[in-house]
């Protein structure tokens, strides 16, 4: 599988398209987890998202059966964020795994948390997401949400099939309503999705990507 730490997505040119955030907590499209019970950041502005991914998600809800909503966990993620999460996952996967030379050792870490220079969420590309039913309550998606590959015994990666027919099934659905609105998930995080980043570039041969990483200063009017 291609993943972050793959050497040619710095190569990918940024389009920078000055495409404006909103609040993804302000839409009635889908349920906004607002406790951040289940994230590190604690930025005020980690709910908001570019406005084209907000409208490529609005596409996606449309396509789930009746029944089902979307829970939106993060989107942007500050930089600093990023940097502090991937070198504290760094850390711990050379503790976890002394035999891994270097490159294994950030391919590795790259599976769970993004090199920051590649990083989709910084960039307002990237929504964390799952599934809930009418009454709120999340559906089993095979693993849970932000588990990495050690504490799932690998049922993140979304094409697991060590994982119940019932919650195969709606990781069926969640996946299919999402590239059905052009989102590209990244295989070894079933909840993670993005549109206009890097990686969203590589996989779909797009000839740049569209959106900058940006400072969380920049948010704090929206």
């Amino acid at each position: 599988m291609l993943t972050l730490a793959d050497l040619k997505l710095l190569a990918i040119p940024i389009a920078n398209q000055d495409e404006p955030f909103v609040d993804l907590a302000a839409y009635p499209d889908w349920l906004a987890d607002l406790s951040r019970s289940q994230i590190s950041s604690r930025s005020p502005h980690f709910l908001k998202a570019r406005r084209a991914v907000a409208e490529r998600l609005r596409e996606a809800a449309r396509q789930l059966p009746d029944g089902l909503r979307f829970c939106v966990k993060e989107a942007y993620r500050p930089l600093a964020r990023q940097q502090r999460s991937y070198d504290e996952h760094l850390a711990r996967l050379r503790d976890l795994k002394p035999g891994l030379d270097e490159t294994a050792l950030l391919r590795e870490a790259s599976l769970y948390v993004a090199p920051p220079a590649v990083a989709p969420h910084p960039t307002g590309a990237a929504l964390d997401l799952t599934l809930t039913n009418v009454a709120g309550q999340e559906l089993d998606m095979g693993c849970p949400f932000n588990a990495d590959s050690e504490e799932s015994n690998g049922a993140c990666y979304t094409d697991c099939a060590a994982i119940s027919a019932q919650a195969r099934a709606n990781r069926d659905i969640l996946i299919n309503a999402m590239r059905a609105a052009g989102f590209v998930n990244y295989p070894s995080e079933w909840w993670h999705w993005s549109h206009g980043d890097r990686y969203w570039a590589a996989v779909t041969c797009a000839p740049a990507a569209l959106y900058a990483a940006v400072e969380e200063s920049a948010l704090d009017t929206i």
